[in-house]
């Protein structure tokens, strides 16, 4: 094969025109102590706070400490292949992810790498972890309801897109199942969901996976890992991770929801990768800056005003409390920078309220201004009703003889508490929700039997939606309920009542007759 000299040249010239001199310096320290998922190195004199620096082996880290001597340093990955006197390097920039719709349906690590084996995943786009939230003049009020699906919560304690809701209570009280119905909820919607597992068993994790992909939810979720075997700086920054991503979305005018589960596993990686830089501890060995650590990642959480696009992040942060001690440190901290919370209590759960929310404590902040108006109309009084049915039930333990007005209260306490409790993964349309509630607090489940309200309901919503689209139709349409809708409410739900008392009274006959 000859080669012609005139290609050559032409291919040299090119390649000198196209050269363009640049020359990168990077500071070279080396590393002096390693352990614990921390390092320290010296050398590093023009290292930044928050800068991302590498190790020789090619892992990551993060400028934590900067001390007079030497910097301390969080290690993003496995910090048993880095050795004393490796180099380290300075990269001149701060930590960040990747970003972009390539994300959604993924399962990743903090650092933005895939955990699914779907393969890698292809943006360019990357955010900084950290970024400060929008200010005053960015926002705008909380006025647009997120619908969760759950009845207990959007009548009492609604969520609306960017608010921050608190869920807490102790392990295994339902704290994960409340965000996850709220996310398979969004199906079919506009809502970019983030998921972020903190602290959590892989087996966990694994499982919330598996309801999303069985609920659909994975079509419009993004999944954080960070277990509870992975080193504590990946537990700490997972989180931040999670908010910079939705952050993308929101500043395209998108709404998002952000779950952060858990918050109090957040707080312990933060506690020990402190400790383990030798900063000050205070109460309960936490730093200090707890709460910063906390409020400055919740704070990101906004509706944007319509210069800005008008897009939306909703957080719902999870703390668990420890026998239900809400007033420890991480639990006050984070109800203060909060929203509102949903207080999820174990004497409830394990007495089949499910959700086991107690109205009592549990409370939004941004209240009826984040609810439709049907459902601000028909859930106004639920929240003293119930309060005064705890009430009277305490009292009525005591074997007192009461009045007919009193037991009648009671009957209607017995069934709203019924009516309220919801099956995981089966969130609810907010027209089902104000036609299930509007039923019980205007007494048309009260000649049901407590043990058949469930089914009753059941029966309500499918002949609401099979005989009565109409009237279904008119509250999705219009999110109110005007008095012609509400009439025909009444009219369908009376015609229901007594269609089921009658099957009712028909199959106990029939039951009789067999028995005879």
């Amino acid at each position: 094969m000859k080669f012609k000299a005139d290609e050559i040249a032409s291919v040299i010239q090119k390649e000198i025109e196209d050269f363009k001199g640049q020359i990168e310096t990077a500071e070279v320290g080396r590393v002096v102590e390693v352990g614990d998922g921390i390092a320290r190195a010296v050398g590093l004199s023009s290292a930044m706070a928050g800068e991302m620096v590498e190790f020789s082996n090619g892992t990551n880290g993060l400028c934590f400490n900067m001390e007079e001597n030497s910097v301390g340093i969080i290690i993003l990955g496995d910090y048993l292949n880095i050795q004393e006197g490796d180099e380290i390097k300075t990269t001149g920039q701060l930590l960040s992810v990747p970003v972009g719709e390539a994300m959604i349906g993924r399962v990743i690590d903090p650092l933005g790498n895939p955990l699914d084996g779907k393969g890698p995943i292809v943006t360019s786009e990357r955010r900084p972890v950290e970024t400060p939230a929008p200010g005053v003049a960015d926002r705008q009020p909380v006025k647009e309801p997120l619908q969760t699906g759950i009845k207990a919560v959007d009548a009492m304690t609604p969520i609306g897109r960017g608010q921050r809701e608190l869920i807490i209570g102790d392990r295994k009280t339902g704290k994960t199942a409340v965000a996850l119905d709220t996310i398979i909820n969004q199906k079919g919607g506009d809502v970019i969901c983030i998921y972020v597992a903190c602290g959590q068993r892989s087996a966990s994790v694994a499982q919330v996976v598996e309801a999303l992909e069985a609920n659909g939810a994975m079509d419009y979720s993004i999944v954080i890992s960070a277990t509870a075997s992975d080193p504590a700086p990946l537990q700490y920054i997972a989180p931040y991770a999670g908010a910079a991503i939705a952050e993308y979305f929101m500043y395209q005018g998108k709404h998002t929801l952000c779950v952060y589960d858990d918050l109090t596993k957040q707080a312990q990686a933060y506690r020990q990768l402190s400790l383990l830089m030798r900063r000050p501890p205070g109460r309960e060995a936490y730093p200090g800056d707890v709460f910063y650590c906390h409020s400055r990642l919740l704070e990101r959480a906004a509706k944007l005003n319509a210069e800005l696009g008008g897009g939306s992040m909703t957080a719902l942060p999870i703390i668990e409390t420890l026998e239900g001690e809400v007033s420890a440190y991480i639990p006050t901290n984070v109800i203060s920078i909060t929203d509102g919370q949903i207080y999820l209590e174990p004497d409830l759960f394990f007495a089949g309220v499910r959700p086991a929310i107690n109205v009592g404590i549990s409370v939004s902040r941004v209240g009826g201004n984040a609810q439709t108006k049907a459902m601000k109309k028909v859930a106004g009084s639920l929240r003293l009703d119930l309060a005064a049915f705890r009430e009277l039930e305490a009292f009525a333990q005591l074997g007192t003889e009461l009045d007919a007005a009193t037991q009648r209260q009671l009957d209607r306490g017995y069934r709203m508490v019924e009516l309220l409790k919801q099956p995981q993964y089966e969130p609810l349309h907010f027209a089902d929700q104000v036609i299930s509630i509007y039923a019980g607090t205007k007494g048309y489940f009260d000649t049901v039997p407590v043990n058949q309200v469930a089914r009753a309901e059941k029966e309500m919503l499918q002949f609401m939606a099979d005989e009565k689209s109409e009237v279904r139709n008119a509250i999705i349409e219009s999110k109110e309920l005007s008095s012609e809708t509400e009439d025909a409410l009444k009219a369908a739900l009376a015609e229901f009542r007594d269609r089921f008392k009658a099957e009712a009274t028909g199959g106990l006959v029939g039951e009789t007759a067999e028995t005879a």
